[in-house]
Order: structure tokens, then sequence, then C-alpha cells
């Protein structure tokens, strides 16, 4: 699977930003797909992320209600709506997808990642 992600910049804070993802390749075995966010010296974190099957979507708590994933199969992409940004919601946006392949080897895929910086 290789992913693209698209739709970083400057903002300010309060406003509102959108992150697409575009997936290309056999999505054969992948469970989930996500993003995750990570600043200098800091591990990357969880955002937000979306089941294959159902669409479940999960979120970290200092998101929930601002950032909305969502996925379009007929587009291959993914987006992450990202609503009343905050200068502490600034890092580099990774895209993820995750899952087992033949024999349960784990698959795990990450985008090259998009820069979103949020002023106060």
């Amino acid at each position: 699977v290789r992913l693209a992600e698209s739709g970083g910049g400057l903002v300010r804070a309060g406003d509102s930003l959108t992150l697409s993802c575009e997936y290309s390749g056999s999505t054969i075995g992948i469970l989930a797909m996500g993003w995750y966010r990570q600043t200098p010296g800091t591990q990357r974190e969880r955002v937000a992320s979306i089941t294959t099957g159902g669409g479940t979507t999960t979120y970290a708590e200092s998101v929930k209600g601002r950032f909305t994933v969502s996925r379009d199969d007929s587009k291959n992409t993914m987006t992450l709506q990202m609503l009343n940004l905050k200068p502490e919601d600034t890092a580099v946006y990774y895209c993820n997808a995750w899952g087992y392949g033949p024999l349960k080897t784990e698959l795990d895929y990450w985008g090259q990642g998009t820069q979103v910086t949020v002023s106060s």
C-alpha cells in the first residue's frame, strides 16, 4: 500500500483544515487506517483511526469533537477534517494503514507526512 498525504499548511488558531490521504495498491489484509502526528523530540501520537470493515472510528481525547476521520473507498482517500485548530495541534501528520498479511505477517504502512502549523 502506498500512502500520500496532502492538505497541510499554516493556519491561525480557530481555523479549519482538511488533510487527505490517497492510498494505492492492494489493501487486502488492511484492518484499519489512521492519522498520527509527531512533533520534534516526541513519539508519534495516534490522532484518529477508522476500521476498514465497519468504519468504526476512534479519536485521541485531545481532538474529540474537533477532528473527524472518514474514508471513501471509491476515491481511495481517507480524510481528516480538523476544526477549531489550536497551536498544540501543530505537528507533522502521517497517514497509516495497518493489518495482517498472509501467514499473519504484520502490515504497517506510512505516508511521508504533511506539516500542519497553527499560529496563535
